[in-house]
């Protein structure tokens, strides 16, 4: 079966032979594309195949270009940081929740820090309870190596 696929509109030209059907598209200038080679019989349309990817191509780059990425954020501290350096550190992690990115809060552990996780455990709850309006927890906190991770998201569902 053959599809004309010329000016726009899908004329079906009926079972034609392979021969015929390249007959066609070489007289009208144009491809002559196998679009369903499960069908039976084939299916194949007259076009232009070149026309045809760059319209394709356009259509997937205006698709990437509404998509919304996430970006990551990442905020580094230590087991020893003070509230007040906390303070500045959630302070922007808020900004950018509310902006929409994911934040990664990490504490570096150094030498014998490592033997007190619980002292990473803390800092990394108390700054999930004070961006509790803003995030939710998406990934708890962890130990990844000398460093603990906990990943928060945006809240969709409350109003900032």
């Amino acid at each position: 079966m053959i599809v004309d696929n010329t000016d726009g509109k899908s004329e079906n030209l009926g079972i034609v032979s392979t021969e015929k059907a390249l007959a066609i598209a070489n007289e009208r200038g144009l491809d002559l594309v196998e679009v369903a080679a499960d069908a039976d019989p084939p299916v194949c349309k007259v076009m232009d195949y070149g026309k045809y990817l760059y319209n394709k191509k356009k259509r997937e780059k205006a698709a990437r270009q509404q998509q919304k990425q996430i970006e990551v954020k990442e905020i580094r501290l230590r087991p020893k940081t003070d509230d007040h350096h906390l303070g500045f550190k959630v302070r922007d992690a808020r900004k950018w929740l509310k902006d929409g990115m994911k934040v990664k809060v990490r504490i570096w552990f150094r030498g014998r820090e490592i033997t007190y996780p619980e002292l990473g455990r803390e800092i990394l709850d108390k700054v999930a309870t004070q961006l509790e309006d803003v995030a939710v927890v998406e990934q708890s906190a962890n130990m990844d190596g000398r460093s603990m991770l906990m990943v928060l998201a945006p809240a969709t569902d409350k109003k900032n």
